[in-house]
């Protein structure tokens, strides 16, 4: 397994693992049209200073993590995904590596997640490494996402 950052010839790959994961395994239908984030990853990633990582077995993509750069400190953690037949293997641990290291080299100290309330494993993931879930309301700046019963988490580093 090899994690890198994005390549447009994954684009494909990335989508399908996505939507397969957000429609057939948590059943929360959520389209292409409500991610236009997944259909431009350079420009809404890359260009305002964030990062789009995905793992790659043997050509095939396992996994993806993202951070979304909202300025002064900010960011948006997205697209945390992993295969299920690659789930508990170190596959998300090793992209949020990268995640931590990237941030750390942006002084990014504040991140957020939103997340489906049915998707436990990640809720434990990341409260593990010191995410705590908050209120909407409590959200440090401006951060619109299509909510299918979400739950959002936030870390100060």
């Amino acid at each position: 397994m090899e994690i890198m950052t994005y390549q447009e010839k994954y684009k494909n790959q990335i989508v399908d693992l996505i939507l397969d994961i957000q429609n057939n395994e948590a059943k929360i239908n959520l389209s292409l049209d409500e991610q236009p984030d997944l259909k431009d990853i350079t420009s809404c990633y890359e260009y305002d200073g964030g990062e789009f990582w995905i793992a790659v077995d043997d050509g095939v993509v396992i996994g993806t993590l993202a951070l979304m750069n909202k300025g002064n400190g900010n960011a948006v953690l997205k697209k945390a995904f992993v295969r299920a037949d690659h789930r508990k293997k170190g596959v998300l641990s090793k992209l949020y590596n990268e995640l931590l290291a990237f941030a750390n080299s942006k002084d990014i100290h504040t991140i957020i997640f939103d997340t489906p309330s049915v998707a436990t494993n990640c809720h434990h993931f990341f409260e593990k490494r010191g995410y705590r879930r908050i209120a909407k309301d409590e959200l440090p700046f401006e951060y619109h996402y299509p909510d299918r019963d979400s739950y959002v988490y936030m870390i100060n580093r």
